[in-house]
């Protein structure tokens, strides 16, 4: 079985509760949505990608020798066969955590004998996805999982607090971002406040750290 890989890089996790750790990135080509603030086309758009076996994954990740995986796309989760990839990491002791959009059902993974983390997007309306969301999803979030807003105008922090309230989401468990360069993240900061939400609010450290355009960090 072959997978098709846009990259593998070892980095810092950018977001979410592991933000600032060490991870080895595995970036998936594909994905089901076209989000109009996406900052990977490449891993979709005519992409540029390197069949490798399971067990190349694997040795590359070995090699490596960081306890954190992130698996990112594109989509990860429509990658075939990424289910066994997950499961053989979680047989070398690797702490894998998924970057998913929110379209796609995690039950399958969720019960899987090395169950994941997931970062797990709601697209808001900015993203022009979120009809494609599946809120199905929430009855699968366990500790360690996080639901991820990416906010481009104050309409999106206002429908975030929306499906939070509707789908009762645990607020600490909830990640406020906003699309780099589009919305100011005091905004968030200042919504949060207004609404004494004890959401969190995140930035994309790689963006701060290095050119926001650069790839494999």
């Amino acid at each position: 079985m072959n997978y098709k890989v846009v990259e593998i890089f070892d980095s810092i996790n950018g977001e979410g509760p592991l933000a600032g750790r060490l991870s080895t990135f595995v970036r998936f080509a594909s994905c089901n949505l076209r989000c109009h603030y996406c900052d990977t086309r490449y891993a979709y758009d005519h992409p540029q990608y390197t069949l490798m076996s399971l067990a190349e994954i694997l040795t590359r990740i070995e090699e490596a020798s960081l306890d954190l995986v992130t698996l990112t796309g594109g989509e990860p989760l429509a990658t075939p066969h990424v289910d066994v990839l997950i499961e053989k990491l979680g047989e070398m002791g690797k702490h894998v955590e998924i970057e998913t959009n929110g379209s796609i059902d995690i039950a399958p993974f969720h019960r899987l004998a090395h169950r994941p983390s997931f970062t797990l997007d709601y697209k808001l309306p900015g993203s022009g996805m979120s009809a494609f969301m599946k809120t199905e999803n929430y009855q699968y979030l366990k500790d360690g999982d996080i639901v991820k807003f990416v906010c481009g105008a104050k309409d999106d922090l206002e429908e975030a607090l929306r499906i939070i309230r509707i789908y009762h989401l645990n607020e600490e468990d909830c990640y406020f971002s906003a699309v780099f360069n589009q919305l100011a993240p005091r905004d968030i900061v200042d919504f949060l406040l207004a609404h004494k939400l004890k959401a969190k609010v995140q930035l994309q450290l790689h963006k701060y750290i290095w050119d926001p355009m650069k790839r494999g960090v």
